[in-house]
């Protein structure tokens, strides 16, 4: 089991000779000789332990354990002394060391200690991903006041049965907040119902919204229950609204009107109770004039409007969005102990996001891919870490682009529809680029 390990010492000797030790089982180690440069190095990487002497020049070792916990709750934290004050035990659990070690007695119990407590590192981590999955307004992240205004109508929302329509550019997060509404109203023991309507042609739609008999049209060889039906007691969730053909809208009108429904090729009349939230990145208003939008089916839908911001406008959430993707994926991709360089941050800041959260999920996601020796770098960002190199630079540039091309393609095993995805370029982008580099 690999981890990343702060060491914090006033003694120099011992402070090198704990390094080296720790070095030897592979872990990842990082030395401080005093309290500030430690919170320094806490800033700037991601630990799992820390040991930290009880007495150092500028602070004491049972206060800062308070102190880091504070800040970094994930850490585990053992307390070394060469006194054995039975005091400055007691105060340091209750200030939340894991455990607490007396130098020279306890020497041989260092590994195995540092062992247990990075398995409790990674049980933590473990519930922290289950969490991350788990529905609700926990998994909207970010402190900016944008985000947190966002939230709060959310919230306010959610205790309501109006119909809310959610706005803003692709990948802001709007289903997430769709289904927090959802699991914040009294609904929320019924059914969460979710569609695209720009995944489908009119037809497809149509069967997928209201349901069908039978024989309603070609290729439909049994009865099928709409997702309006399905959503009955629940919320009915429908992504990119504005992308609804302007034959259906009427339909749909109708249907939020009276709560009744026709399924295709059927006459009897259904019903469903059902919450509605639409989604859209597009402009309503702008469509309506050009006759693309119904206007009285948008005045049914805007009941409640929440604006998402787009994460050019909150990249102070950046970091700890990125954290949770990490988290995420190195759990699904069976991956201990990454360490993140600060570079790694900045090169994430540089980056517009035009495609916002999703944009950073898979930027995330393809990093953990390329990188190298378990550490997150700028180099592991080559689609974004580019943009702060010189243009005169561009051999560089290739040959980044190229070793990113080839991990990717390992990574999905050859499957270049999955590598297109993973790399957010089109699929004959992707083999243009095969060829222009010689890739096989």
């Amino acid at each position: 089991m690999s981890g990343n390990i702060l060491i914090i010492d006033d003694e120099i000797k011992l402070l090198k000779l704990l390094g080296m030790i720790l070095s030897q089982e592979n872990f990842n180690v990082k030395e401080a000789s005093t309290a500030r440069s430690a919170m320094t190095m806490l800033e700037q990487y991601d630990f799992d332990v820390v040991l930290s002497d009880v007495r150092l020049p500028d602070a004491f070792g049972v206060e800062l354990i308070k102190s880091i916990k504070s800040k970094y709750p994930q850490l585990e934290i053992i307390l070394m002394t060469a006194f054995g004050n039975i005091t400055d035990a007691v105060q340091a659990m209750k200030n939340g060391a894991y455990d607490y070690l007396v130098k020279g007695d306890d020497n041989e119990k260092i590994i195995p200690l540092v062992y247990k407590a990075l398995e409790k590192v990674k049980d933590n981590k473990s519930r922290m991903v289950q969490q991350v999955i788990t529905k609700g307004f926990d998994q909207i992240l970010g402190k900016s006041p944008l985000i947190l205004q966002a939230k709060k109508l959310a919230e306010k929302v959610a205790l309501t049965n109006a119909a809310v329509l959610l706005t803003g550019e692709t990948g802001t997060g709007k289903e997430v907040f769709a289904s927090a509404i959802h699991e914040g109203s009294d609904r929320n023991k019924n059914s969460f119902v979710a569609i695209n309507c720009s995944a489908f042609s009119k037809e497809i739609l149509e069967s997928e919204l209201f349901g069908h008999k039978q024989g309603a049209f070609t290729g439909a060889i049994k009865d099928k229950k709409g997702l309006i039906e399905e959503a009955n007691g629940g919320t009915l969730f429908l992504d990119e609204i504005g992308e609804m053909p302007i034959e259906l809208q009427a339909k749909l009108l109708r249907v939020l009107e009276t709560r009744e429904f026709i399924k295709m090729g059927e006459t009897k009349v259904s019903k469903s109770d059902f919450r509605l939230i639409a989604a859209t990145n597009r402009d309503l208003e702008v469509e309506i004039k050009q006759g693309n939008f119904r206007e009285d089916l948008y005045f049914r839908l805007n009941v409640f409007e929440i604006s998402l911001p787009s994460l050019r406008n909150r990249k102070e959430d950046l970091k700890v969005l990125a954290k949770n993707f990490i988290d995420l994926f190195s759990h699904k991709l069976h991956l201990s102990s990454v360490q993140v360089s600060p570079d790694y941050y900045k090169a994430l800041e540089v980056n517009e996001w035009k495609g916002n959260i999703r944009e950073l999920r898979n930027a995330v996601e393809r990093s953990l891919i390329l990188m190298d020796n378990n550490i997150l770098d700028a180099e592991s960002l080559p689609h974004y870490s580019e943009k702060a190199v010189p243009e005169s630079d561009s051999l560089s540039i290739r040959s980044l682009e190229k070793i990113h091309i080839q991990k990717v393609l390992q990574y999905t095993k050859g499957n270049k529809a999955e590598a297109a995805r993973l790399l957010e370029i089109g699929i004959a982008t992707l083999y243009r680029k095969l060829e222009e580099y010689g890739l096989k």
